[in-house]
């Protein structure tokens, strides 16, 4: 079978540029596979971002994004050719890893996960996104019975639901101005819904936590004020988890309620996550997403109903404006590589 020598790639080109353009494809060396796609996940918070620039200079955002930017990192394909020494994958197999939008992906067969059967390659796209939002859930360290916040009905806000909603909380609130991400979250295991924004929504948490406030918030918008008005949310010695990033860190403030409560601020990122086992952990990025794998094949968790947008990615600058300006209405969206 001849390989391919060229491929289609989403590229941002500048501030709100997107393009599909043609690269060349590699034959895959030794140890290495040739994967063609057949779908990716946007993750819609970070590349928008990424796409709009909404982010201070000198950031770390600053200092990522330099044109042309290759966006995206959850890929699904199926195993196109292996090179010599491979083990473990063959052509045909379905499989998943970080790379970006593109037709065709090449790298060492380490970097490919299979997919299980019973896991579609539209669901398996969440691999990342399920990773993410485990390191924040892993670190918050969570008992039974808790009372949880979730603030951000989100893609991830949306997986965290269906994570803690496995540790046995007391009560699972979420907080949310879109009214049909909350009822998504109520399907998925939220015990409470909010319908409002953050800064109003004290009154709330008191009242379903008898009084006590919330155990841990997670704070799972990327948006800077949200940071500000989630730590009234606490108990004493209560925790507010960070997942997700902003892209203007400097609009997040700590308030009297650090001191005056000793709470603790945890923060995770998906950069963070331990490459390999050892003593301290076995939760490395590949079990996690096995676990989520295993979780959607038995039924514990479920992304079809949050797949919620198909693009072409003949489309990606209609898409990513689509998602700039009305991302509140979408949750998971995918490019549809099955048919270029």
């Amino acid at each position: 079978m001849a390989l391919p020598t060229e491929m289609q790639v989403v590229v941002f080109t500048d501030k709100e540029k997107a393009a599909l353009v043609r690269e060349p494809v590699r034959a895959p060396g030794r140890g290495e596979v040739l994967v063609r796609a057949t779908w990716t996940l946007v993750s819609t918070g970070t590349e928008t971002i990424c796409y709009g620039r909404r982010f201070e200079p000198g950031s770390h955002w600053d200092n990522w994004v330099k044109y042309p930017f290759h966006s995206g990192y959850s890929f699904v394909g199926v195993v196109e050719a292996l090179g010599e020494g491979v083990e473990g994958l063959s052509p045909g197999d379905r499989v998943s890893s970080t790379h970006s939008h593109r037709q065709f992906a090449v790298g060492p067969a380490s970097d490919f996960l299979k997919v299980p059967d019973g896991v579609s390659d539209r669901d398996a796209g969440w691999r990342t996104l399920s990773y993410i939002v485990q390191n924040g859930v892993r670190r918050a360290q969570h008992a039974l019975g808790e009372d949880l916040v979730i603030v951000g009905a989100g893609p991830l806000g949306q997986m965290a639901v269906q994570f803690l909603r496995l540790l046995g909380p007391r009560e699972l609130i979420v907080i949310d101005p879109v009214s049909d991400r909350l009822e998504i979250a109520r399907r998925h295991g939220a015990t409470r819904a909010i319908n409002l924004d953050v800064a109003a929504a004290a009154d709330a948490v008191k009242e379903f936590t008898e009084g006590r406030m919330a155990d841990a918030v997670y704070d799972i918008t990327g948006n800077d004020k949200v940071f500000q008005s989630a730590q009234q949310l606490l108990r004493r010695l209560g925790k507010l988890v960070l997942v997700g990033d902003t892209g203007t860190p400097s609009g997040q403030h700590l308030t009297g309620a650090i001191i005056s409560k000793s709470l603790s601020v945890i923060a995770s990122h998906a950069t963070n996550t331990p490459p390999h086992e050892s003593d301290f952990t076995p939760w490395t990025r590949n079990r996690m997403i096995q676990l989520f794998f295993q979780y959607l094949k038995d039924g514990r968790m479920r992304m079809t109903d949050l797949n919620t947008h198909v693009f072409e990615p003949k489309d990606c600058q209609a898409a990513f404006q689509k998602l700039l300006h009305e991302r509140a209405k979408t949750l998971g969206c995918h490019f549809d590589w099955t048919k270029v």
